[in-house]
C-alpha cells in the first residue's frame, strides 16, 4: 500500500518545489488533466483518499490537487515556477532608466576628437568597474578616461599637432549643444543651476581629462572623490580589473593604457598608492604597448593572484596611414582610420605573483605568447571545462579569439579552434570586443557570449560539456540584430526569475559614415534579450525601459546592485560622453541572495570560487571572476534571482584550494559573507 502525506504534497505545490520528473511537453499535456480512476467516482474528499488505498496507486501531486480543487487548474508555472518556459512577448516586469545625472555622475570620458576618429587609438573607449573600494556594502564607481592626441599630458606626441585648435572648437561646441536630460528639479532656478555645473564639470574634464572614481552616498547619488583617493591621472586609458593582489582585504585596482599601466594599491582608508613600479610591472619596450583587457586570476592556485593583460595592436602612429590613404582605411566606400588589418598585432601577458607583493612576467614560459598576433580586447576568467582550474578566454578583434586552457603546470594552451569558440558558426574571423561567461541554461557549464562588429550577430557559444562549445546564436534566437557594434555586455538576470538573460551595449567606431548620410549610427541603442528557459532568448529592448533607447557611443559596461534594493543595475562608460547608470525597477519583485567570498588558503577575494545554488529541482552556477564584458569590472559579490523562493536548499562553494563549503537552508533576499572553511560569518538584510 502506497504512503501519500498530502499536507506535506500540498505545501511543495504551493511553493513550486515540486521536482519536474517529466519533460517540459509531458508537463504541459499533464498540467490541465484531473484524475480518473477505475469504477465510481468518489462522492467526498475522504472517500476520493480511501480510494487511493484500495487501489495501491502512487499518483502524481498534480493529479491529486486537480481532483481535490477542481475549480483551480494547474498551470505548467505551478508545477515548477522556475523550469517551465516562458512564451514570447510575457510581461517582463522590469523598467532600466537612466539616472546618471540625477546621481552626479557628470564627468566625460574623453576619447580622441569627438567629431571624427583620425586614428585607431581613438575609437576603442573605455572600461568601467562597480567596486566597493571602502567596504562600506555600497557599490562605488570607477570610470576609466581617455585623453586626446593634441594634448601634451597625454605623454605622446603628434605629427597632426595643428588641428588642435580646431578639435578644441568642436569639443567646445559640443558642450554648448549639449541638453540636460532627465534632470529632475521642479523649479526653474534649479534647473538653470544644474545645467550650468554640468556644463562646467563638462568642460573641466574635456580640458583636463583624468579616471573617476565616484563615492556611493547611499541615497542614489554619488560624490566624485578622485583627487582625495589618489586617484588623478591623464592618459590613454583602457581597461580596469579589481582583485586584492596582497591579500590585505581590501580590493585593489588595476588600470591598463596604450602605454603604462598602472596598479593602485587599496590603503584601506580610501586612498590608493601607486605601487606600479614596486610591484615590478613597469614595461621595458621600444615603445608604448596598448594594453587592453585584465583580470585578476590564480592561475597556480598557490592563494595569490596573478594578473593578465589583453594587447590590441603594437601601434606606431608614425608609420600608421593617414584616414583613407591604405588598404584597410576605408568601409562601405567611406574613408576611415586605418586598422586594425594591415597593422602589427601584439602579445598577451601573464604576471605571476610572488606573494611579496611584486610581479614576474611569465609569458613566455607559461605559452601566452605561442599565440601571437592577435588584436586582442577582452579577457575573460572561468574554468570551462570544470577540471577545477581556471582558463582564460579572449575576445579578439578581426583575428581568432583565443581560449587559453590550463595545464595544471603553470601553462596554457590555445584550445579555441579545435573548442569551437574562436570562429563565426560558418568559420569566419569576427571582429570579436567584449565577452561574458555564464551558464544560461543551468546544466553546470559555462558558456560564452561575445560582442562583435556591425554587420555582424553577436555570438552564444554553448558548452557542450566535453571540451568543445556550439554556436547557438541563430537557434537562442540571437541572429537577428545585426546592424549595430557591440561592445560591453553581460549574463544578468534582470528579473530574478533564476535564469540569466544578456544585455549589451553599442556604439560605433566611425562618426564619418553618419556626416556620408550612411544608414550606420554611431551612437546606438542597448539590446537585453530575456531568457525564455527553453534555449532561447527573446529580445525585449523596447518594453525594458528608456534607458535602453539612449543614443550613445557606449563601451565598457559593469553589472552591480548600486542601490541594495536587491536587483542588478547597470553602469555604462560612453566615449566622448557622460555615463549611463541604469537603474532597475522591478526586478527584486522576485526574490535573491548575493554570496560575497573570503578567501583564507584561497586568495582573499575568492576570485575563481564556484557558488552552486539549488532551489528544488533548479541549480545555478556561477564563479567569481575579476575582468569581462568590455574591458571592465562588476561587483565581485555573486546575485542569484531565486524567483518566489524564501529559502535556498543549498548553496555550495568550491574554492581554488580545493576546500567545499556546504550551506544549507540560507533565507533568501540578504547577502551572505562566506569565509572559507567556516561558512557565513556575516550576512546583511538589504
Amino acid at each position: 500500500m502506497a504512503i501519500f502525506d498530502l499536507k506535506s504534497s500540498i505545501s511543495t505545490w504551493e511553493h513550486g518545489r515540486l521536482a519536474r520528473l517529466r519533460s517540459d511537453e509531458e508537463c504541459r499535456r499533464r498540467a490541465g488533466e484531473t484524475l480518473a480512476l477505475p469504477g465510481p467516482g468518489p462522492k467526498s474528499r475522504r472517500n476520493f483518499l480511501r480510494s487511493l488505498s484500495r487501489t495501491g496507486l502512487v499518483l502524481s501531486v498534480e493529479a491529486i490537487l486537480s481532483s481535490i480543487f477542481p475549480w483551480r487548474r494547474l498551470s505548467a508555472r505551478d508545477l515548477d515556477p522556475f523550469n517551465t518556459p516562458i512564451s514570447a512577448g510575457a510581461s517582463l516586469g522590469v523598467t532600466l532608466t537612466d539616472i546618471a545625472p540625477q546621481a552626479g555622475l557628470d564627468a566625460v570620458c574623453v576619447f580622441g576628437d569627438p567629431r571624427t576618429k583620425r586614428w585607431i587609438i581613438e575609437t576603442t573607449g573605455c572600461g568601467v568597474a562597480f567596486f566597493d573600494y571602502d567596504q562600506d556594502g555600497w557599490l562605488d564607481i570607477f570610470l576609466v578616461s581617455g585623453t586626446t592626441l593634441q594634448n601634451r599630458d597625454s605623454g605622446f606626441g603628434f605629427r597632426g599637432s595643428e588641428n588642435h585648435g580646431q578639435e578644441s572648437a568642436n569639443q567646445k561646441s559640443e558642450v554648448r549643444s549639449q541638453k540636460p536630460e532627465d534632470r529632475s528639479p521642479q523649479n526653474l532656478a534649479g534647473v538653470l543651476a544644474q545645467s550650468s555645473r554640468t556644463i562646467e564639470n563638462r568642460k573641466s574634464t574635456i580640458e583636463n581629462p583624468t579616471n573617476r572614481l565616484y563615492h556611493n552616498n547611499r541615497d542614489g547619488t554619488f560624490t566624485d572623490v578622485t583627487a582625495k583617493a589618489g586617484l588623478l591621472r591623464t592618459g590613454w586609458g583602457q581597461g580596469v580589473c579589481v582583485g586584492d593582489y596582497d591579500n590585505d582585504g581590501f580590493d585593489d585596482l588595476f588600470v591598463t593604457y596604450w602605454g603604462q599601466n598602472v596598479l593602485y594599491r587599496n590603503n584601506g582608508d580610501g586612498t590608493f598608492t601607486d605601487v606600479t613600479a614596486k610591484a615590478g610591472l613597469t614595461q621595458q619596450s621600444s615603445r608604448p604597448r596598448w594594453n587592453t583587457g585584465c583580470c585578476f586570476v590564480d592561475y597556480d592556485k598557490d592563494g595569490y593572484l596573478d594578473l593578465f593583460v589583453a594587447n590590441y595592436v603594437d601601434l606606431d602612429l608614425s608609420a600608421t596611414p593617414a584616414m583613407g590613404a591604405g588598404e584597410y582605411c576605408h568601409w562601405k566606400g567611406i574613408p576611415v582610420m586605418c586598422g586594425p588589418k594591415g597593422l602589427p598585432g601584439s602579445k598577451n601577458i601573464l604576471y605571476h605573483n610572488r606573494g611579496d607583493g611584486t610581479f614576474e612576467d611569465v609569458s613566455e614560459k607559461a605559452g601566452i605568447y605561442r599565440t601571437t598576433g592577435h588584436y586582442a580586447f577582452t579577457a575573460l576568467t572561468g574554468d570551462f571545462d570544470n577540471d577545477g582550474w581556471p582558463d582564460i578566454y579572449v575576445a579578439c578583434d578581426s583575428t581568432p579569439s583565443i581560449l587559453y586552457h590550463n595545464n595544471h603546470d603553470g601553462t596554457f594552451t590555445d584550445v579555441a579552434i579545435p573548442s569551437g569558440c574562436a570562429y563565426s558558426e560558418d568559420g569566419q574571423e569576427q571582429g570579436g570586443m567584449g565577452a561574458s561567461a555564464g551558464d544560461y541554461n543551468c546544466d553546470g557549464w559555462l558558456d560564452i557570449f561575445k560582442t562583435n562588429f556591425s554587420d555582424d550577430t553577436s555570438s552564444l557559444y554553448r558548452n557542450n560539456g566535453d571540451g568543445t562549445f556550439s554556436d547557438a546564436t541563430v537557434s537562442a534566437g540571437m541572429g537577428l540584430n545585426t546592424r549595430y557594434l557591440g561592445w560591453g555586455c553581460g549574463f544578468v538576470d534582470i528579473d530574478n526569475d533564476g535564469w540569466q538573460d544578456v544585455f549589451l551595449a553599442n556604439g560605433h567606431v566611425y562618426p564619418e559614415l553618419e556626416l556620408a548620410g550612411l544608414d550606420t549610427p554611431f551612437k546606438e541603442p542597448k539590446i537585453l534579450y530575456h531568457n525564455l528557459r527553453n534555449g532561447r532568448f527573446e529580445d525585449v529592448s523596447a518594453r525594458a525601459g528608456s534607458g535602453l533607447g539612449l543614443l550613445r557611443s557606449a563601451r565598457g559596461v559593469a553589472f552591480g546592485d548600486f542601490d541594495n534594493d536587491g536587483d542588478l543595475d547597470i553602469v555604462v562608460n560612453n566615449m566622448n560622453d557622460t555615463p549611463t547608470l541604469l537603474r532597475n525597477d522591478g526586478g527584486n519583485k522576485n526574490r535573491w541572495l548575493k554570496v560575497k567570498t573570503i578567501g583564507t588558503r584561497s586568495n582573499r577575494t575568492g576570485i575563481g570560487a564556484r557558488v552552486r545554488v539549488v532551489v528544488g529541482n533548479h541549480v545555478q552556477t556561477d564563479e567569481v571572476r575579476s575582468g569581462g564584458s568590455y574591458i571592465s569590472q562588476s561587483d565581485l559579490r555573486l546575485h542569484f534571482g531565486l524567483g518566489p523562493a524564501t529559502k535556498a536548499d543549498l548553496v555550495e562553494i568550491r574554492w581554488p584550494s580545493g576546500q567545499v563549503d556546504l550551506l544549507s537552508n540560507i533565507e533568501t533576499n540578504q547577502v551572505v559573507y562566506v569565509q572559507e572553511g567556516k561558512g557565513i560569518v556575516k550576512s546583511s538584510r538589504q
